[in-house]
C-alpha cells in the first residue's frame, strides 16, 4: 500500500502480525520487494518494509534525497503505521538510514540491526561515477526476462532486480533512475557518521558478509566503536547476505529478535 508524505509517495509492506513490530530498509537501488523472504521468515511478528524514496514503488523523483528526508520517511512510517517503538533492521544503505534513525530517536528504536552497513563516507567522485556508468549501461528496456538475464546474470542480486522490473508496453524497467542513485549515495558518502553511531544507546546487532564489502579493519573498527553491539559474520555471504546467504542471516536476525534481546544490553 502507499501513504503519503508531502509531497511524497511511499510504498510499504506490512504482515500486520500479532508480534513485535520490525521496520526493515532495503539498500541503495533495491526495494522492499527483495526483503519479501526476511519478513516472511519473521513469523508473528508485524513486519512493516519500505521502499525509500526514489526506489520501487515509492516516488521516483523525489525533490530532496538527503539523508535527513529518508530518516524523516522512516520516522512517519514508524509513527503513523506502528505507532510504537519498533526493532530497526537496514541493509547497506538501508543500514546508514536505520543508524541515523535510531541516533535521531531513539524513542522508536529498541533494537537495530545492520546488514553489511556502516558509517557512510567512504565513497567518492570515481565511486560514483562508476556506479552511474554501470545503471546507465543497462539497455532498459528489457524487451523481456530472458533479455534481462542475459544482460544482469543470474546472481542472487541479478534475480532480486529482475524480479522487481516494472513492465510498461514498450518492455521491462528497473524501478529507479540511475541519476537519484548517484545522488543518493552522494549523501551518504559526504562523512562518516562516528558521532552517531558512537554515541547510540541500543541494543545493536552488526552482520557481515564473509564476501561483502568491508575490510577486516574497517568491520573491527565499526563494531568496536559502537557501545552495546554483537557481532556475527556469515560464512560465504556477500554484500547481499539476505539474499545469498539467507538461511544464516535468518538464524541471526531471529536470535537478536527473540523476546530476551529486547530487556537487556549485549557488548561487543
Amino acid at each position: 500500500m502507499k501513504i503519503r508524505r508531502g509531497s511524497i509517495e511511499l510504498h510499504i509492506t506490512d504482515t500486520a502480525g500479532s508480534g513485535h513490530p520490525v521496520v526493515i530498509l532495503h539498500g541503495l537501488a533495491g526495494s522492499s520487494t527483495e526483503l519479501a523472504a526476511t519478513a516472511a521468515a519473521l513469523g508473528d511478528h508485524r513486519v512493516v518494509t519500505l521502499d525509500a524514496r526514489g526506489h520501487g514503488r515509492s516516488t521516483r523523483f523525489p525533490d530532496d534525497v538527503s539523508r535527513e528526508a529518508h530518516v524523516a520517511d522512516v520516522v512517519f512510517v514508524i509513527e503513523s503505521v506502528l505507532g510504537r517503538p519498533v526493532s530497526l533492521v537496514g541493509q547497506s544503505m538501508g543500514g546508514h538510514t536505520a543508524l541515523l534513525v535510531a541516533s535521531a530517536r531513539p524513542d522508536l528504536v529498541e533494537r537495530l540491526v545492520l546488514l553489511e552497513a556502516g558509517v557512510g563516507g567512504d565513497g567518492d567522485d570515481r565511486s560514483r561515477s562508476d556506479l552511474h556508468r554501470f545503471f546507465t549501461s543497462w539497455p532498459a528496456p528489457f524487451v523481456d526476462e530472458t533479455h534481462a538475464r542475459a544482460f544482469l546474470g543470474d546472481s542472487s542480486l541479478a534475480r532480486a532486480w529482475m524480479a522487481d522490473l516494472e513492465v510498461r508496453p514498450d518492455g521491462l524497467w528497473p524501478r529507479f533512475d540511475p541519476d537519484v542513485m548517484v545522488a543518493t549515495i552522494a549523501h551518504v558518502d559526504a562523512h562518516p557518521r562516528w558521532q552517531e553511531w558512537c554515541s547510540l544507546d541500543v541494543p545493536s546487532l552488526a552482520v557481515f558478509g564473509a564476501e561483502g564489502m568491508f575490510s577486516a579493519a574497517v568491520k573491527d573498527e565499526f563494531v568496536s566503536r559502537g557501545r552495546h553491539v554483537q557481532r556475527v559474520d556469515l560464512d560465504g555471504g556477500s554484500h547481499d547476505a539476505h539474499l545469498d546467504a539467507f538461511p544464516q542471516w535468518i538464524d541471526a536476525l531471529k536470535a537478536f529478535l527473540a523476546p530476551a534481546h529486547g530487556t537487556e544490553h549485549h557488548d561487543s
